[in-house]
């Protein structure tokens, strides 16, 4: 499939205001949250899960930048990222991982901006391309964050469009 930059963009800051919607109201108890996890895994909390959504974006912004991989992280594959991820937020405060988040979602847009359109429709890619600013931040939303989240809070919540509460 080829993709428009009007599209990309798009996709990307409607994931975004879904996943920024959820994170302006959680908890401070539902930072805590363990998700989903096979035992074999890191045991992710909520942030951890939006640590990890924000890293793969970043990591994409590069991509889209014509960066190289982080040194740190150049010679590792996708689990052992993953982990090095883990370490490096797990004891941050939420609020630093919502400010990386927003932070980020500025630099995917001005890598996004960044580029023609003919860039973005120059070859055949998957219909989920780029999967880190879209439908992977969209799969751990869902499957991750809104899995912790009690069913009677994420119902409660869904429709309502509500003044941002701070991080925590």
């Amino acid at each position: 499939m080829r993709h428009t930059k009007k599209e990309v963009i798009a996709r990307t800051r409607r994931e975004y205001a879904i996943l920024d919607r959820l994170v302006a109201w959680l908890r401070a108890a539902d930072w805590k949250r363990r998700v989903p996890r096979p035992p074999t895994r890191d045991p992710w909390t909520v942030k951890d899960a939006l640590a990890h959504i924000v890293y793969w974006k970043e990591h994409s912004a590069r991509v889209f930048r014509g960066e190289r991989r982080l040194p740190e992280m150049r010679g590792l594959d996708v689990p052992q990222i993953n982990r090095l991820i883990y370490r490096r937020w797990y004891r941050r405060r939420p609020a630093e991982v919502v400010a990386w988040h927003r932070r980020v979602q500025r630099d995917v847009l001005e890598a996004l901006a960044a580029n023609p359109p003919e860039w973005f429709s120059r070859r055949e890619r998957s219909p989920k391309w780029p999967l880190d600013f879209d439908a992977h931040s969209a799969d751990h939303r869902r499957d991750d964050i809104e899995a912790a989240i009690s069913p009677g809070r994420r119902a409660a919540r869904a429709p309502a469009r509500r003044a941002r509460r701070p991080a925590r």
